[in-house]
């Protein structure tokens, strides 16, 4: 694959996930916004797109052929803390689009300036620190 299908593929993945994360969040706000509300909808959210996000990048970006158990938990487990960081990106985000506006317009687009910040930082941790063992390309020469 070459370094722009890489982008490509890895982009459209970070949409999908997006979607999957934007979707649940106004799944559970429909149940109750408010503070609680709020935080269960970033959850939940964070869950299932993470969930989504692993399961693609796994087999689509980084071809890990890996399918034991614990293979499978380890980078999982790799994978999500790798996230934490750019959780943090994703919530400070769409957290202040929301105190700032108050509107859910604007905090969806906090949501999807933050997710794609941290798309971007954690491809390079998981290609580093989680699919050690995948090479899918090499960004070019400078």
């Amino acid at each position: 694959m070459s370094f722009s299908q890489l982008v490509l593929r890895y982009a459209a993945f970070a949409v999908l996930a997006t979607l999957v994360n934007l979707a649940t969040q106004r799944g559970v706000l429909a149940f109750g916004a408010g503070p609680a509300g709020f935080a269960l909808a970033l959850v939940a959210g964070t869950g299932t797109g993470l969930v989504t996000k692993y399961w693609l990048d796994k087999h689509w970006i980084f071809f890990d052929r890996d399918r034991s158990l614990g293979g499978h938990s380890r980078k999982f487990t790799l994978y999500t803390v790798m996230g934490l960081a750019t959780t943090a990106i994703f919530w400070g985000l769409e957290t202040a689009f929301w105190l700032a506006w108050q509107t859910d317009a604007m905090r969806e687009a906090g949501g999807v300036l933050g997710l794609a910040i941290g798309y971007g930082v954690k491809y390079n941790l998981d290609r580093r620190f989680v699919f050690t063992d995948a090479r899918p390309v090499a960004a070019p020469a400078g």
